[in-house]
């Protein structure tokens, strides 16, 4: 009987060390975001002419590097409809651009919209200032 306990008080000691060990002094670890930056959502929604005579009413929101979401518009206030995004008229013209040339059947699809949103943040990407992160399709009706 001794033996045993011999064996099994060290390792029971061990074990309620460690524990301690991981509940006291380890560091915390860092938490993973789901989502990599600031969400904007564009307040003005989009209704559009589609390519196969169809149209769609489309509301955008734009995954934005931190930082890029200014809090208040600096100067002269944005017209209305219009948020605080510096290059916000460039980035709708874009969005517009690029989804009057899609179908009702790209938009009504998963993997059509998913080809829309790469294809829009590659766009965004290109021709504006703006450090988009990922296209949200926030509301999509097609009629």
């Amino acid at each position: 009987m001794k033996g045993k306990l011999k064996i099994v008080l060290p390792l029971a000691l061990l074990l309620v060390l460690g524990g301690l060990y991981k509940v006291v002094l380890a560091k915390p670890t860092e938490t993973k975001h789901k989502v990599n930056g600031q969400v904007y959502v564009l307040p003005k929604e989009f209704l559009l002419n589609l390519a196969d005579q169809h149209f769609v009413k489309l509301n955008v929101g734009l995954v934005l590097a931190e930082g890029q979401v200014p809090e208040k518009a600096e100067g002269t206030p944005p017209p209305d409809g219009f948020g605080p995004l510096e290059q916000e008229a460039v980035v709708r013209d874009v969005i517009t651009d690029t989804i009057t040339d899609a179908t009702s059947k790209q938009l009504v699809s998963r993997p059509g919209r998913n080809k829309l949103k790469a294809k829009l943040l590659k766009r965004l990407r290109a021709e504006t200032d703006v450090k988009v992160n990922d296209v949200l399709f926030t509301d999509v009706a097609v009629q």
